[in-house]
């Protein structure tokens, strides 16, 4: 059995006034009679009437929807960085009482602008359609995690060089100078900056590079592994590890312990996200905390601004990482 949607229409015949009447209740415009506010507000009751939000919207010339874009790879939704990115923007967008689109990118299908009046890019590695799209049609939008200079939109990201440099000088302060590095993806701008800041902090404290100790990771945790086997084949393997994330620091840990060795005794190590699941495994992670949900919650805020013309394009920020220290480190004995 199918029911009849209740329309505007059906409304204003059963309370005896016009469209525009009822239209001027819904809207709480205060030019409609006592005797006119209380037929529609019954009427409304009896039918159980429910206004289109959005057709509301759109009438006013307002789209209050948020488009949220994340790239699409294999467990967005078991990763510390995606859930983080939707719950951040979610409750952003409950707070301000905005509508949310999540739309998973495969870099070819791209998101409906007429169904929203912002957008969010979670990064722009496999975003790269949508993003040449918002800037061409000029949507209001903001990048999170990828600081663009050299593209007129907005964007808030995180400050991963100076994050990482503060992970490397504390290990090199404790005594250690054999320090290698499990690099994050290439491709992306967090996994370069990290890179960057470990050889900058390396130069700095007249520390050589060793290219056998730079070992190139994506993030995950079979990656790790396989560097982390690399790195112990050497014949002087190093006494500290900076893994450009918690998955690939944790993934380290187990490695090492396989080899009978010990962390934080015989080995340093320290990881980037501070995802909560490094503080349950063997030893609690050494780790740098991203403000992932700040990041989120900040844009949907900064968004909303440019959404609603109260702030003008490009807002940039960058935002702090800080080092949290636990048990997976410890001075240099040797």
């Amino acid at each position: 059995m199918t029911h009849k949607r209740i329309r505007i229409e059906d409304v204003a015949e059963l309370a005896g006034v016009s469209i525009t009447t009822v239209s001027r209740v819904i809207n709480k415009v205060p030019t409609v009679t006592p005797e006119n506010l209380k037929k529609v507000q019954e009427a409304i009751v009896k039918l159980k009437f429910r206004p289109d939000v959005t057709a509301q919207r759109l009438a006013k010339g307002v789209n209050n929807t948020v488009g949220l874009v994340i790239p699409r790879y294999e467990g967005i939704f078991h990763s510390f960085f995606g859930m983080e990115v939707i719950r951040g923007v979610g409750i952003a967008c409950d707070r301000l009482k905005l509508d949310l689109l999540l739309h998973i990118s495969n870099g070819r299908t791209a998101l409906n602008l007429g169904t929203v009046g912002g957008v969010i890019l979670a990064d722009i590695v496999g975003n790269e359609e949508d993003l040449k799209v918002v800037l061409d049609e000029k949507i209001p939008a903001i990048v999170i995690n990828n600081a663009l200079d050299n593209e007129a939109i907005s964007y808030i990201a995180i400050d991963n060089f100076n994050g990482a440099k503060k992970a490397v000088e504390y290990l090199i302060g404790i005594g250690h100078k054999k320090v290698a590095t499990i690099a994050g993806d290439p491709i992306t701008q967090a996994g370069v900056q990290r890179l960057e800041a470990y050889k900058s902090v390396l130069k700095n404290k007249d520390i050589p590079i060793k290219e056998e100790y730079i070992v190139k990771g994506d993030y995950s945790r079979r990656s790790a592994r396989v560097a982390t086997e690399k790195l112990f084949k050497l014949e002087k393997p190093p006494t500290a590890i900076f893994a450009a994330s918690d998955d690939m620091a944790q993934e380290a840990i187990e490695v090492i312990l396989e080899k009978g060795l010990k962390v934080p005794e015989d080995v340093s190590i320290v990881g980037f996200d501070d995802n909560p699941n490094c503080l349950y495994g063997p030893v609690s992670l050494t780790t740098v905390k991203q403000p992932l949900f700040s990041m989120a919650e900040e844009a949907v805020k900064e968004l909303n601004k440019l959404m609603s013309g109260k702030a003008k394009a490009p807002i940039r920020k960058i935002l702090p990482a800080e080092l949290v220290i636990r048990e997976s480190c410890a001075h240099l004995s040797k």
